[in-house]
């Protein structure tokens, strides 16, 4: 069984230098990758495109010459690069995707990928670990990381400041018990994350104090930074230059994006880990429409702060390493509008209308009914 442990490190001026350099010759060798492919589209048609195999011989034997930092950066590095290009820009030709994006330095959403080509390729200790072309980077959580286990590659990122190392081991199965509860209805939504079948609720950690005042500070270091952009356009610059104090404005935002991310990320490993310690049978959720929903310009902020779509995946993940079946019911199952004592359907139900009310004499929360109804659902696929 294949595991991902991912991590932040705390490399020496060196080594941070190396990784920055590195993650850009990547991100460069990416974008020159679409760029050229864009071109060859646009010129001969959907059924060409370089491939990461030949553009990579163009890039040793041409680019390298005119820029020589590029060989700076390791070359299986460089390889991944263009083979995530490759990858990207064939789901949109196959139209599985849409046109893939330059990457942007402001992003941050480029690795270096190191694979393990010599034995002492990343050698785990308690405190520190072995990345090929960096060297002994030390840890900043200290025993997470398995020393025991044999790593298969690793990747190197930079985000609001700080660098992460994610490394992929190699486990051997673990078995579990069959389990043997009942099974659980989810309802997610917005005023509630998670309300289940059982009527346990998980609120919404957004409207939270903390949350709350995270993003009305967020909100206040971005008209900072947008009125120093408005301040050197009215000393005459044409274009608001990038320089050190908009960097670190910059940096400042990013590590309230990340304190945010990571306050959901924690919030939702604990919900997911309070969930499948029950041991449900099964857990049924519905296959929600994101993408529709996010039309909605009044709701969308909200819905893409729950982050439905990443809270799915981790369920499904963490589900399936304990033996958990995991149910997917229908987007078009009128969970919220049946009854779930009678079956009848109210077709003229309202989103304002919170109490399910049924000529059966039922009055339920309309999202427990869903849940309910969830959790009874007839047809489901699994996930």
């Amino acid at each position: 069984m294949l595991k991902a442990y991912k991590t932040e490190i705390l490399p020496n001026p060196k080594q941070a230098l190396k990784i920055r350099q590195t993650l850009g010759t990547c991100r460069y060798l990416y974008n020159l990758y679409l760029a050229s492919n864009f071109e060859v589209y646009e010129t001969l048609g959907s059924g060409f495109f370089l491939t990461a195999y030949t553009f990579d011989k163009y890039v040793n034997h041409v680019v390298k010459k005119e820029l020589s930092w590029i060989d700076d950066c390791g070359a299986k590095a460089r390889k991944q690069a263009l083979c995530n290009a490759e990858r990207a820009f064939k789901n949109f030709m196959q139209g599985k995707a849409f046109r893939p994006k330059f990457k942007k330095k402001r992003q941050q959403k480029v690795k270096a990928y190191f694979p393990k080509n010599t034995k002492g390729d990343w050698t785990i200790w308690r405190h520190k670990v072995q990345i090929p072309t960096i060297g002994i980077v030390q840890l900043k959580e200290k025993g997470y990381l398995p020393t025991k286990a044999k790593v298969r590659s690793g990747t190197v990122s930079y985000k609001a400041g700080r660098y992460y190392v994610s490394v992929l081991v190699e486990l051997s199965e673990i078995k579990c018990e069959q389990p043997q509860g009942e099974g659980i209805g989810i309802d997610l939504g917005i005023k509630e994350l998670a309300v289940m079948s059982d009527g346990v609720i998980k609120p919404n950690v957004n409207k939270t104090p903390r949350v709350k005042k995270l993003d009305k500070k967020l909100r206040r270091e971005q008209r900072r930074l947008s009125k120093k952009y408005e301040m050197k356009k009215k000393r005459g610059e044409k274009t608001a230059t990038y320089s050190a104090n908009i960097e670190r404005q910059v940096v400042k935002i990013q590590r309230l994006y990340q304190t945010l991310t990571n306050i959901r990320v924690d919030y939702e490993n604990k919900i997911i880990a309070a969930i499948v310690r029950r041991k449900p049978s099964f857990i049924v959720l519905e296959d929600l429409n994101v993408r529709g929903m996010m039309k909605n310009r009044h709701l969308s902020r909200a819905i893409a702060q729950q982050r439905f779509s990443y809270f799915r995946t981790k369920l499904t993940i963490k589900a399936k390493e304990l033996g958990i079946e995991v149910r997917l019911v229908d987007r078009f199952y009128p969970s919220s509008k049946k009854c779930s004592q009678c079956g009848r359907i109210k077709r003229d139900l309202k989103l304002r209308d919170r109490i399910y009310c049924c000529e059966c004499g039922l009055e339920v929360d309309r999202d427990l009914n869903a849940a309910i109804n969830l959790r009874n659902a007839p047809e489901y696929k699994l996930a």
